[in-house]
Parts: structure tokens; C-alpha cells; sequence
């Protein structure tokens, strides 16, 4: 049993494919297939399922591979430590970011990045909560971008910016819409639009309305099924009702449509961005080059720590 055999069935378990997992690994498939089958033969299981499309791990195969994956991050945290003590900044950041946060964090973030010019290539994906949660665990990633705190055990948090709420109102509303500020009640006495339930935005919202505190639910709700805040805002461009959207969307609205945005009143609901890793990252140089660009790429406006204390729970 070597690094490669492992590397190599984790690849197949991630593309459930033979050739795309040769052509991952950058080996022919033969050569794949071969490592494989003598790594199933020194141990005397069958890793995976090749009778079935796309290919499938065994029940043991899939404690293995598990496995392996534990000890491919290890290996890796090796190098890291090596490189973290030779002062060298380079190399792939795999990163994970919720819907909510990419489409007004990630375009001057790249920007920024490029000029920057750092030997570190960011490979992006837009995924939810759980789906970075699980990308930690198994090694496929390397840090998160997300709503905070979490607390979960296995993991960093750090907090860069807080965000605030704001309710965006169509004009139909016309009582909502007269006033310059909202109370937290008043999202519960017209339709509010919200993201599908694997959304955490959606859950600081009920959240925030006090929603998850009524039995049955409110009638005036409709979930609209997808990650999308500005198609949330196009729905109640064209509808009645209103949403609730985070701080830096705003600056994505054109001018008529920032007359429909109200901000809450008695209270200042925020939310937390944190860049999270896993307990043992170990390049801590790199890690504090990638916040300080986020940093960049946001408002200073919205990176003071005291609004900490305005979070609403996830």
C-alpha cells in the first residue's frame, strides 16, 4: 500500500468514474485500474463496485476510503508544516462559498487577488453549509466562506465583516412601503419571499421574524426554490410582497430599485462572515493573505467587531 493507491481510489470516489479519475490523476486509465486491483488484492476486499454506472464504492470499500482520506490530509499537513516553517506562500487554496455571499464578494475579491499577484491559485466553488462542512471533513476542501458562528468542533472560525439586513418592499405594499423603517413584526403581515430551506439566509430570517416560534407556520410565506437573492428581488419587482436581502447587495440595485429597500427600526440584524478552516490548516501565511484580500473586497464600514453582539442566530 502506497500515497498513490490511496490517492487514486479517492479520486475514483470522488468522480465515480475510472477514466475521469485517471484523467484527474493525470495517469492513463490502465494505469489507475492496475494500482487499484493490486491494492484490492493486498488487502483482500473489493474497494469498489464495477458492476454498476456510475461505479460505486463496496460497504467496506467506503470505510477505506474514508480512511484514506484521513491520511492523505495528513501526509499533506506535512508538506504544509514544512512550507509554513520555510516561509514559502504558494500552491492551490480550494475554497468553498454559499450562494448568499459569492455573487457580492467574488468579483472584487478575484480582482483583487490578480493584482496581487501571489503564487496561490483559488479554485472556487458555490456551495451550500453543509456541502463545505463535508468538503472539510473529507479533504476536498480547504476553507469556507460563510455565515457564522457555527459551532462545530472541527473547525477555525475567522470573522472578517458583518453584514446587515435590510427588507427589500415592492410599492403594492402600500403600508409597508410608506414607512422609511421596518420592525421585525412587519415581515410577518405581507408575503415574504424566502430561499429553499438548504439556504442558512433562509434560516436567519425565520430567525429574525420569529417565524420557527409559530406552530403551523404563516400562511403569507412562499419559498421560492433556489440560491438566488436577486431573483428574490425580481419577484417582488414584479410582485406584491417583499424579501429580506444582505447589506452588500445593494450596491448591485439599480437607483429605482434602492427606493424599495427599508432599513429595520429598534433593532440592527446582522450577519457574520467568516473564512473558515479546518482545526489542522497549518499555512497560516496564506490563510492571512486570503482574509486580508477578502478584507479588501468589502466596505471597512463593515468590518467593525462590534456588531458581533447583532448577529442573528443560524
Amino acid at each position: 500500500m502506497n500515497i498513490q493507491q490511496l490517492e487514486y481510489i479517492i479520486a475514483v470516489d470522488n468522480y465515480r468514474h475510472f477514466s475521469k479519475a485517471a484523467e484527474a490523476s493525470f495517469v492513463t486509465q490502465p494505469t489507475l485500474s492496475m494500482m487499484i486491483q493490486k491494492l484490492e488484492e493486498e488487502l483482500g476486499v473489493k474497494i469498489f463496485d464495477r458492476s454498476q454506472l456510475p461505479v460505486q464504492p463496496t460497504e467496506i470499500g467506503s470505510r477505506i476510503i474514508n480512511q484514506a482520506r484521513v491520511a492523505i490530509a495528513q501526509v499533506n499537513q506535512i508538506k504544509e508544516i514544512i512550507q509554513e516553517e520555510k516561509g514559502i506562500v504558494k500552491g492551490v487554496f480550494r475554497l468553498g462559498i454559499i450562494p448568499t455571499i459569492s455573487p457580492y464578494l467574488l468579483p472584487k475579491l478575484m480582482q483583487i487577488h490578480g493584482e496581487n499577484k501571489f503564487d496561490i491559485r483559488i479554485v472556487i466553488s458555490e456551495l451550500t453549509t453543509d456541502q463545505i462542512l463535508k468538503g472539510l471533513a473529507n479533504d476536498s476542501l480547504d476553507g469556507g466562506i460563510l455565515a457564522t458562528p457555527l459551532k462545530e468542533a472541527a473547525i477555525t472560525e475567522h470573522p472578517i465583516y458583518y453584514e446587515q439586513f435590510f427588507a427589500y418592499v415592492s410599492p403594492r405594499e402600500k403600508a409597508l412601503y410608506a414607512k422609511t423603517a421596518l420592525d421585525e413584526s412587519d415581515l410577518n403581515t405581507a408575503r415574504l419571499w424566502l430561499l429553499d430551506e438548504v439556504h442558512c439566509f433562509r434560516t436567519q430570517i425565520l430567525h429574525l421574524c420569529q417565524l420557527k416560534k409559530r406552530r403551523g407556520g404563516n400562511q403569507s410565506i412562499f419559498s421560492y426554490e433556489a440560491g438566488s437573492i436577486d431573483t428574490l428581488i425580481h419577484i417582488v419587482d414584479s410582485n406584491d410582497g417583499l424579501t429580506v436581502i444582505p447589506e452588500m447587495a445593494i450596491a448591485n440595485l439599480s437607483e429605482a430599485q434602492k427606493k424599495h429597500v427599508r432599513p429595520f427600526k429598534n433593532s440592527t440584524p446582522v450577519r457574520e462572515i467568516s473564512l473558515i478552516t479546518r482545526k489542522e490548516f497549518f499555512r497560516e501565511r496564506l490563510l492571512n493573505i486570503l482574509i486580508d484580500e477578502v478584507k479588501l473586497a468589502v466596505p471597512l464600514s463593515l468590518q467593525d467587531g462590534a456588531m458581533k453582539k447583532y448577529v442573528v442566530p443560524l
